[in-house]
């Protein structure tokens, strides 16, 4: 008997790292984006820079959401509902590059993800699918 083909939505699910922006995602992390849109209008940058806990306390944020923020997690703010375009306003504020942002996701510095991706980027082997083993070979 042959095994069922996944739905698109289970295939993305399977890539190593990858958290999709899904229906569920969305609602999930409807306020935790309209926060990083805020981010857009210098004064509230200033204000959030000067109290952070105060300024997040005007959202209705989860905790899991909150605390990705206050500690700067990028990956658990992904994995809690963040829209990677929206939460680059985050990163901006903190005068990150996108270049650190994505870095800090995939667990490596700035310059060694940006030697990665001049070198081919991520290699296949072992970040295909989480459900199935690395070929030996």
């Amino acid at each position: 008997m042959s095994e069922q083909p996944k739905t698109v939505k289970e295939q993305l699910a399977d890539i190593p790292g990858t958290y999709p922006f899904t229906q569920e995602r969305c609602r999930l992390g409807y306020h935790l984006n309209m926060f990083f849109t805020t981010l857009l209008k210098e004064e509230n940058r200033r204000e959030f820079l000067a109290d952070e806990s105060k300024y997040l306390a005007k959202f209705n944020l989860n905790d899991d959401q909150r605390r990705a923020i206050l500690a700067r997690d990028w990956a658990g703010m992904l994995k809690v509902g963040a829209n990677i375009y929206h939460m680059s306003k985050l990163g901006g504020t903190d005068r990150k590059t996108f270049q650190y942002l994505a870095g800090q996701m995939a667990g490596m510095s700035e310059q060694d993800y940006r030697d990665m991706m001049l070198h081919g980027g991520r290699p296949l082997e072992g970040n295909r699918s989480k459900s199935e083993a690395p070929n030996p070979s």
